[in-house]
């Protein structure tokens, strides 16, 4: 739900009634992953999507029941080999979504909206609900902050609400969205509710050292891929608001002392395009230490041979080099700055989702992964869909 967190924080303080869908679980190739969402309000406008195309018909009818009913329901869609004319989805996989009325008499409504205007400026906050579990619990919301102090309740017991919010709060430090058992006083021992819990974290950081003619054509690409970008480089004339209009902040500093300052965390994506020893050695030397997402540089493989002999002289170990991606990007026959963005951005996605960079014609790999662990997916016979 928090995908559309913008759109629907205008809703609520427009005072508008709306029932929103959400994704809370998937098995097989499932088209979207847990937490994607489509809304309708009374006025019948939807946004958001939770398949793709294949069932939104039938989530938009569920969400217009909802609102009038206001009960909150878990549906699940899956492949129907005996009718293919039933609603579900074409492409083998499985999703379960859970469909919330979001009137003014709802019980979970002050959670949901403090949720959604914490989305809306980019604050850290994890909304945690029950998707499964007794009918008067069902549309309960809790909102848990990153110091573990929340707001709202789920309806249940006291120590369920504090149980709920410490196991969400290390999923929130993890950036993480999915499900997790619970019973319905608190304890771990036995499963009786499945809480599901959306995240909401800060934009990921892009951080691309030196100011070339590749970078700014990286800087769009990872905005559109929801980095937030920063451009570093030492040399005032070329780091400028002129040349990188698509960053978000744009510093002119020695790499590897704006590295040492700043914050990064493990979704943190490092891009070295200098390939310049005095800015390179320096700055992959302190990179290479660091817990973050991805560490790639840019050069020819020559360049790339003399500065793993320039890392190893300054101390790096082998370990350490292996983390290093170079030369940066995937093997596209990329030759202008966009296709070098390109080559760049698969490489990011497949080292972030595991995947193999190979072309899916004549792959058997899976087209959509697992989106997580502890309970994110779908279980049972239609898992291996």
């Amino acid at each position: 739900m928090l995908d559309i967190a913008d759109e629907l924080h205008r809703w609520v303080e427009q005072g508008r009634d709306f029932a929103v869908a959400t994704v809370v679980a998937v098995g097989g190739s499932a088209p979207r992953s847990p937490g994607a969402a489509l809304a309708v309000d009374s006025e019948g406008t939807a946004i958001g999507s939770v398949s793709g195309g294949c069932v939104e018909g039938a989530v938009y009818e569920l969400c217009a029941q909802a609102l009038q009913d206001g009960a909150t329901v878990l549906e699940r869609f899956g492949y129907s080999a005996e009718d293919a004319f039933a609603v579900g989805l074409t492409c083998g996989g499985v999703i379960e979504v859970l469909v919330t009325p979001m009137r003014a008499d709802a019980p979970g409504r002050k959670a949901f909206a403090a949720a959604l205007a914490a989305a809306a400026r980019g604050a850290a906050a994890a909304l945690v609900r029950v998707a499964r579990g007794p009918a008067e619990l069902l549309g309960r919301a809790l909102l848990v902050h990153p110091d573990g102090t929340y707001e709202g309740g789920l309806g249940g017991h006291r120590e369920l609400d504090r149980t709920a919010a410490g196991e969400s709060r290390a999923m929130l430090d993890a950036g993480r969205t999915g499900t997790f058992d619970i019973s319905a006083d608190g304890s771990r021992c036995e499963a009786g509710l499945t809480l599901f819990v959306e995240s909401s974290v800060p934009p990921p950081r892009m951080i691309i050292f030196g100011a070339v003619d590749f970078t700014a054509a990286l800087a769009r690409t990872g905005k559109f891929l929801g980095y937030h970008v920063t451009v570093c480089d030492a040399r005032p004339v070329f780091a400028t608001r002129a040349r990188f209009p698509d960053a978000d902040d744009i510093v002119v500093e020695w790499p590897h002392r704006y590295l040492q300052r700043t914050e990064t965390d493990g979704r943190t994506v490092l891009c070295v395009l200098t390939h310049d020893a005095k800015f390179d050695i320096p700055l992959l030397e302190a990179a290479l230490r660091l817990p973050v997402a991805f560490i790639g540089a840019m050069g020819s493989r020559r360049t790339h041979a003399d500065r793993n002999r320039r890392l190893r002289e300054a101390g790096v170990t082998e370990r350490e080099l292996a983390r290093l991606r170079s030369p940066i990007g995937l093997d596209l026959g990329a030759r202008t700055p966009e296709e070098t963005a390109l080559s760049i951005a698969a490489e990011i996605v497949a080292a972030r989702q595991g995947g193999t960079g190979l072309p899916l014609t004549g792959s058997r790999t899976p087209i959509h992964r697992d989106p997580g662990p502890r309970g994110t997916g779908v279980t049972g016979p239609d898992a291996a869909a």
